[in-house]
């Protein structure tokens, strides 16, 4: 059985993106813009390593033929021509809030069975607005928001303090420590600074003080496995960081050289909250449609209500223990091992698409 594994690498990604703007200066004026901002440090913070790109070939070849297929303009092509009989589905792609659906929609056209959710699931969740509203039609708690779209401003009424997010995109991208805002000077300089930046809309949403965790989900609704849930210790962060798991924690204070001990799974809570959690993340993943494999990410709020922060159903999944990607971590809990979690979500895709394997139980 042949497997395309699709990706974004660093370098790929890169490459694409100098392409992409060679492209537009050849056909089109360049116009010097003084009050222009360069690109954010975080660009490629979504693109996969190298290391999980090779780590995720090895676990598939342990059963499979690998293809492996940069998520670039090349990929129709490739899929066209080899004909993979199901494709492993990593890739985030770049930019637009659409990106993440980008490689789904191209297995579709090729009617190509492939691992995870679909192009409107994936791009519903990118779209943090679009996936909140949903939720909140169905009454699953979530933080109340707003959406402020670059040039407009703030609008009266916003409580703080509040978090400010770039709208679409992951990784923590745009979720600087200085996210956190709480006054109303604050809070209009963040949206300034991150719409410039990001070039896209903000979304404002409420703060939560109580405890943060994450859920790593495998599966298919009815058949949902729960992994152990992981809590993001906020009083071990740093002392001059608010209390919120920003690109800092998770890139530039976080590092396989001196790992911050902020995880711990699984989480040190009651039966009941613990419950609670299982019974919101479940509820979200059917809503939403979630296929295979997601983590979601959620967080109490001041009276020890869980309420859905974000969804992730193209989750990180870095290989090394003391990087502490948490849907590897959480799957280590439950006693599975890098290769068995990556395989695991080939079975769950080869059962939902009807590519029955003889194989029962754990890679």
């Amino acid at each position: 059985m042949k497997v395309a594994l699709l990706f974004s690498s660093k370098k790929g990604m890169a490459a694409s993106l100098r392409q992409s703007v060679a492209e537009a200066t050849a056909v089109l004026p360049v116009v010097e813009d003084e009050g222009e901002e360069p690109p954010p440090s975080d660009t490629f913070a979504e693109c996969d390593s190298d290391e999980t790109i090779s780590a995720v070939a090895a676990a598939l070849g342990r059963r499979y033929e690998v293809i492996p297929i940069e998520s670039d303009e090349d990929a129709y092509a490739r899929l066209r021509n080899t004909r993979p009989d199901l494709v492993f589905n990593i890739a985030e792609r770049l930019t637009g809030p659409n990106r993440e659906g980008h490689i789904p929609t191209l297995c579709e056209m090729l009617d190509l069975p492939y691992t995870g959710s679909d192009p409107l699931t994936l791009s519903l969740c990118l779209d943090k607005s679009r996936a909140k509203e949903i939720l909140s039609y169905y009454g699953v708690p979530n933080p109340e928001f707003r959406v402020v779209e670059p040039g407009e401003a703030v609008p009266d009424g916003i409580k703080l303090p509040a978090i400010v997010k770039p709208l679409y995109e992951g990784s923590s991208k745009g979720i600087k420590n200085n996210s956190y805002v709480a006054t109303a000077e604050e809070l209009a300089a963040r949206v300034r600074e991150v719409t410039g930046l990001y070039r896209q809309p903000v979304i404002i949403e409420r703060f939560l003080t109580g405890r943060e965790f994450t859920v790593g989900v495998l599966g298919n609704v009815p058949n949902l496995e729960i992994l152990p849930i992981v809590e993001i210790d906020h009083s071990l962060l740093p002392p001059e960081a608010h209390p919120i798991y920003s690109y800092e924690a998770k890139w530039i204070w976080d590092t396989p050289e001196k790992p911050l001990a902020i995880f711990k799974c699984p989480a040190r809570i009651s039966s009941g909250l613990e419950k609670e959690i299982r019974t919101i993340v479940a509820d979200t993943c059917r809503i939403l449609r979630i296929r295979d494999w997601a983590r979601v990410d959620v967080r109490l709020d001041e009276k020890g209500r869980p309420h859905i922060l974000e969804v992730n159903p193209l989750p990180g999944i870095l290989p090394n223990p003391e990087d502490n990607s948490c849907l590897p971590k959480a799957a280590r809990t439950a006693g599975y091992s890098y290769d068995e979690l990556i395989l695991r979500v080939v079975d769950e895709a080869r059962r939902r698409w009807g590519l029955v394997s003889s194989r029962k139980g754990r890679s």
